[in-house]
C-alpha cells in the first residue's frame, strides 16, 4: 500500500487523470489524499469530480478535503452576493465544465459529493489540510475557516508533535516545493499551481507526495 497527496487541481481533469493514472500508476490498494479546489479557473472542473467519483465507485481509498473553492460554490448555492463573488473567481468556468447557466442546473450528485467533502485529515504521521492551520485558535482543528483560507501561518510544533504536515491552496514553484522536501521540512505545501502556468516562472505543475517515501512527482498542465 502506497500514500498519495495532490492538492489544488483547479479544473485540469486531463492533467490530473495523467498524473493518477500514468505517473502513480494508482491502484486500488494504495490510498489517494485530495487536499481540495478540485474546481475554478480550469477548462473541466466536472471531469475532475467525475474522475474522483469514478475512482471512489472502483473501489479505490480515496479521502476528498474541500478547499476554498468548494466552499465558495456551496455558499454562493445561497447567496446572491456569494455567487458573484465565485463567478469572478473561476465560478464562470466551472459552470461552463457543466454546460448550465445556474448552479441549480448543476446535478444533485454533485451537490452531494461537496456537501460531504472533509475539512482535515489526521493521520499518525501527517495532518493533511488544504490550506493549514491557525495554530493561534484555542482548538486549531474546530477553526474550519483557516483549513480554507489561511496563508503564512506560524506553526505550533507542540500541537503538530512529530507528525508532517501536507497542504495545499497557496501556489509554490515546484523547485521551492521539491527543496523544500528535500530538506526534510515538517510543513510541506504541494500546490504547483497547476492552472497558474502563464502567471509566473516555476508554476503550471500539478504534483503529488508520496507521504511514505516522499517521493515527489510533477506534471505540467497538459490542459
Amino acid at each position: 500500500m502506497r500514500r498519495f497527496a495532490i492538492s489544488d487541481i483547479h479544473g485540469c481533469a486531463k492533467t490530473f487523470r495523467h498524473l493518477v493514472e500514468n505517473l502513480l500508476q494508482l491502484k486500488p490498494a494504495d490510498q489517494l489524499f485530495l487536499l481540495g479546489d478540485y474546481i475554478d479557473r480550469g477548462p473541466d472542473s466536472k471531469g475532475v469530480i467525475d474522475f474522483i467519483l469514478e475512482l471512489k465507485h472502483s473501489g479505490y481509498p480515496v479521502r476528498t478535503l474541500s478547499g476554498n473553492h468548494e466552499a465558495m460554490m456551496l455558499d454562493a448555492l445561497q447567496d446572491a452576493e456569494a455567487l458573484l463573488h465565485w463567478r469572478g473567481n473561476g465560478g464562470k468556468q466551472t459552470l461552463a465544465s457543466f454546460g448550465v447557466t445556474a448552479l441549480q442546473d448543476i446535478p444533485s450528485s454533485y451537490w452531494v459529493f461537496l456537501q460531504n467533502l472533509e475539512y482535515y485529515i489526521a493521520l499518525d504521521d501527517y495532518i493533511l489540510v488544504h490550506a493549514g492551520l491557525n495554530f493561534r485558535a484555542p482548538n486549531p482543528f474546530a477553526d474550519t475557516d483557516s483549513m480554507l483560507w489561511i496563508r503564512n501561518f506560524p506553526v505550533d510544533y507542540d500541537i503538530l508533535g512529530e507528525r508532517k504536515m501536507v497542504h495545499g491552496h497557496t501556489p509554490t514553484p515546484v523547485v521551492e516545493i521539491a527543496q523544500n522536501i528535500k530538506n526534510k521540512a515538517q510543513i510541506i505545501n504541494i500546490d504547483g499551481g497547476c492552472v497558474y502556468l502563464k502567471r509566473m516562472t516555476g508554476l503550471g505543475f500539478l504534483t503529488a507526495l508520496n507521504l511514505d517515501t516522499l517521493e515527489f512527482y510533477t506534471v505540467r498542465n497538459l490542459e
